[in-house]
């Protein structure tokens, strides 16, 4: 399954770095492509993720998720 997020506040590779660290460490979560200046994160994933987890992991990271895109 495939999801595309919007995400606020990322700036740089060290930015898409954190995102994607936090991100991959998900359940279920096969793969993670960041596109710093739309601020799209593509995420592959065996199932559906809670919104809020994938909240949570991009806030952790220290960025907003802003929602589906």
């Amino acid at each position: 399954m495939e999801t595309t997020y919007l995400v606020k506040g990322m700036t740089c590779g060290h930015c898409a770095g954190a995102v994607t660290q936090e991100v991959s460490a998900l359940p279920g979560v096969e793969n993670v492509e960041v596109a710093v200046e739309t601020g799209r994160v593509t995420v592959v994933s065996t199932e559906e993720l809670a919104t809020d987890a994938v909240r949570d992991a991009v806030d952790e990271a220290g960025y907003e998720l802003l929602g589906v895109a």
